[in-house]
């Protein structure tokens, strides 16, 4: 915690600008995440312009779900498990009632992700997408590595842990710009080995990280050992209610676990969250509490962001409050959501605006029961 300070007073300074970045060689520059903190940025119409490219992309624009069939050598894809694998496999995505052909997109894919990577937990691979500059006229025109978030396993259970965490992006979406967005397709794999299907599932494609930056005026930047001092106030507390009230606890700031940060030019820095598999609106069969938080399952809801007074978190409480309506649409107009799922989904969201609509439940919560940390 000592070591997370100092380096937590570092990097306020260089925010703040009042320590100079030392001089790097290209080598080492690679290797600092302090370096872009202190770049020039571009001119403001340039910003600009770069906003609007990505808010123009067809792919996030859309709701409705997209219609995919992947081609690929799925029993080597499904074999990569390494963490660190840089390997690369040719496939085709093709569309469809994308043009009059529905012609096939070369693209290649790769495996990702840590736990899910793994044997015990997924039977099939998440994936990572890379697209061909080619692309334009396509639904994927300008995007060229996306996360692929797929089923894990083989059953229909696991297809709606997929569904279940889309609606969790929907949801941040609703509060806040600062979100990554996602889009809905219902997947067809087939394997080259034979020209067959091998299953039919849903699947999300999540927005580039730097796409999000992008959005918002900004740029990603990569920060380890960031307290929150460090961060924006306003959108580091709504980002910790989220996660309250989603019951996601598999995050962390200072190691930028499940976070992104985006740096604006005023050298303001805002956390972004993703992957809530491991949250309790999720609730994944695999899903299990770190020990040292001592909770009993992923469901129960632990305030673990910086301990702010009531009128502090009011105005930000009324952001949730105000989104309620819409958030609970959500639930109700997703085709395909699990009908006994839909009811409970809503429940445990319900259960989290019981606690914030009473003042009493809300100040033992979030107040009271807020402990004092630097970080986390």
């Amino acid at each position: 915690m000592r070591q997370a300070l100092v380096v937590g007073s570092i990097v306020s300074a260089l925010l703040l600008g009042s320590v100079a970045v030392p001089a790097q060689t290209p080598a080492t520059q690679k290797k600092s995440p302090y370096v872009k903190l202190a770049e020039p940025w571009p001119p403001a119409e340039r910003l600009r312009q770069l906003q609007t490219e990505v808010e123009r992309r067809r792919l996030f624009a859309g709701e409705d779900p997209l219609q995919l069939t992947v081609t690929a050598d799925f029993k080597a894809v499904t074999k990569d498990r390494d963490d660190n694998s840089t390997k690369r496999y040719p496939a085709t995505i093709a569309v469809a009632g994308e043009g009059s052909t529905g012609a096939p997109l070369s693209v290649k894919l790769g495996t990702r992700g840590h736990t899910r990577l793994r044997r015990a937990t997924c039977t099939f691979v998440p994936l990572r997408v890379e697209f061909p500059p080619d692309a334009a006229g396509t639904v994927f025109e300008g995007q060229k590595t996306l996360k692929l978030v797929t089923h894990c396993r083989d059953v229909d259970d696991y297809e709606q842990y997929v569904l279940r965490e889309y609606l969790v992006y929907k949801v941040f979406n609703l509060l806040t710009p600062r979100s990554f967005r996602a889009r809905l397709a219902k997947i067809s794999y087939v394997d080259t080995s034979n020209g067959k299907p091998l299953t039919t599932r849903y699947g999300f494609f999540l927005e580039d990280d730097d796409d999000v930056a992008r959005r918002n005026g900004g740029r990603q930047v990569s920060l380890p050992n960031a307290l929150f001092k460090d961060l924006d106030e306003e959108s580091l507390t709504l980002t910790m209610l989220f996660e309250y009230m989603i019951a996601n606890t598999d995050v962390s700031i200072v190691r930028l676990h499940n976070i992104r940060l985006i740096q604006d030019p005023t050298r303001a820095l805002y956390p972004v969250p993703y992957d809530f598999d491991y949250s309790g609106l999720v609730d994944t069969r695999y899903a299990i509490p770190a020990p040292k938080l001592e909770l009993k399952t992923v469901r129960d809801r632990l305030y673990r962001g910086p301990c702010r007074s009531e009128a502090e978190l009011e105005p930000i409480l009324e952001k949730f409050r105000a989104r309620k309506a819409d958030i609970m649409k959500l639930y109700a107009a997703l085709p395909d959501l699990d009908k006994g799922y839909r009811r409970a989904g809503a429940e445990f969201l319900d259960e989290f605006y019981t606690i914030i609509e009473r003042k009493d439940r809300a100040r033992r919560a979030l107040v009271d029961g807020c402990t004092k940390m630097p970080g986390m």
